[in-house]
């Protein structure tokens, strides 16, 4: 126990004295802050031009003319609201009077309608980007049943009831609200995918780096190997932690402080997460990444030079990144439950994104949680106990990488 607080007291200060892991840490907490203050930041701006504020007789100019002034009155008050960066009037004089005012700059543009469902659009120089079409037709249907209406003895007040009606419903969810999860599940996975690959590569790299050093040799000599191996998986699996709480720790404290600004749904959701599932997201993440460290590990220390490490850990990259696909494609495609992810919620390479997403999404029984999480915590030692020995026996294979089976032979045959 001396050997392995010894162990994951000096991986931790080189974590902690990496520049690098500062830095990003830093540049993280830095730049949420500035996103989270972006709404403060615009409102200031907004403040200091309240005394210039646009009038409507600023706005350009809009023109609307039919034959009918009942209709012509009515698409004014309809485009009035539709079309905010327009000050839109009736047309006085000819259609040729219009289209003089719009060459001469006057007046941007102007609707005639030769009867409630159909109309010409003028305009000087038709820019790219007009919308006002697609808008106006919009805009017109709604304006045509009114006006059938009107012309069949209902007043403009009744009509624009009938066409105002607000259908009430109200959604009662007997399990899963898929959509509120949909979030944050979404960031643990990616977080667990980025976490998993940035520091399961650094605690390969270091074993490698040991290694070939031949400093490994006089290590593993005067301590354990379980004892090396779960204090280097346990330091970065701190050090990761540790730095996820300081980013969304952070991001947490500035959405409360914006949190009267940051009024959106969907960035609500984000940091509303039950209690429940933020355990599970912790057990999740960190066997998640233990399991897939102690991995890493092992493999760095059966590389003999630095460079063969990014070969050696392919396999175990590409087993986590379909895992990840696996999961993404059944989040996009709102379907979780289907029988390749509950398969994947007991393996447990895949378990630690596909039950926690099944728990964020859908409705799991409380002892498939319970034998997920079980299996996975066996796997771990399981695999952090292996990864131990295959960290002794590599110590020793200098030279070309050894295969799989062989250094599974060796394992044993040390037993």
């Amino acid at each position: 126990m001396k050997q392995f607080g010894k162990i994951l007291k000096f991986e931790l200060k080189g974590y902690l004295k990496n520049k690098a892991f500062v830095g990003v840490t830093i540049f993280l907490v830095v730049a949420i802050a500035v996103a989270m203050f972006i709404p403060n930041i615009i409102s200031v701006f907004k403040s200091d031009d309240e005394g210039t504020t646009t009038t409507p007789t600023d706005l350009p100019v809009m023109l609307v003319y039919a034959e009918d002034e009942t209709l012509s009155g009515l698409v004014k008050d309809y485009f009035s609201e539709a079309f905010t960066g327009y000050n839109v009037k009736v047309a006085d004089g000819t259609v040729d009077d219009i289209k003089s005012q719009i060459t001469s700059g006057s007046v941007e543009c102007a609707f005639v309608m030769s009867s409630a469902s159909s109309y010409t659009y003028y305009v000087n120089n038709l820019n790219m980007w007009d919308s006002n079409q697609a808008l106006a037709d919009t805009v017109l249907q709604e304006v045509y049943r009114v006006n059938a209406m009107i012309q069949n003895g209902l007043t403009p007040e009744q009509a624009g009831e009938i066409m105002s009606v607000v259908i009430e419903s109200e959604t009662m969810t007997l399990g899963v609200d898929q959509m509120e999860n949909y979030f944050y599940t979404y960031i643990m996975i990616f977080a667990l995918y980025m976490v998993i690959l940035l520091y399961g590569q650094m605690v390969a790299t270091n074993v490698a780096s040991e290694k070939s050093s031949r400093a490994m040799e006089v290590l593993v000599t005067s301590a354990k190997p379980t004892s090396m191996m779960f204090g280097k998986v346990l330091a970065s699996c701190i050090a990761g932690f540790t730095q996820l709480v300081l980013v969304f720790g952070s991001a947490l404290l500035f959405y409360n402080i914006n949190k009267a600004q940051l009024s959106n749904p969907i960035v609500a959701s984000i940091f509303d997460m039950p209690i429940d599932l933020f355990i599970y997201l912790l057990i999740f993440f960190v066997l998640g990444f233990l399991i897939y460290a102690f991995l890493y590990g092992a493999i760095g220390s059966t590389a003999s030079k630095l460079e063969d490490i990014n070969t050696s850990v392919l396999p175990i990259t590409f087993l986590f990144i379909i895992a990840f696909f696996v999961v993404m494609f059944s989040m996009i495609g709102g379907s979780v439950d289907t029988v390749l992810m509950k398969v994947c919620s007991y393996i447990p390479f895949t378990s630690p994104m596909a039950m926690f997403t099944r728990i964020c999404m859908s409705t799991v029984a409380w002892y498939e949680i319970f034998i997920s999480i079980a299996i996975l915590i066996g796997s771990t030692i399981g695999i952090g106990v292996l990864s131990a020995k295959i960290y002794r026996v590599g110590v020793l294979l200098y030279g070309t990488p050894p295969k799989f089976s062989t250094i599974i032979k060796t394992v044993f045959k040390k037993q």
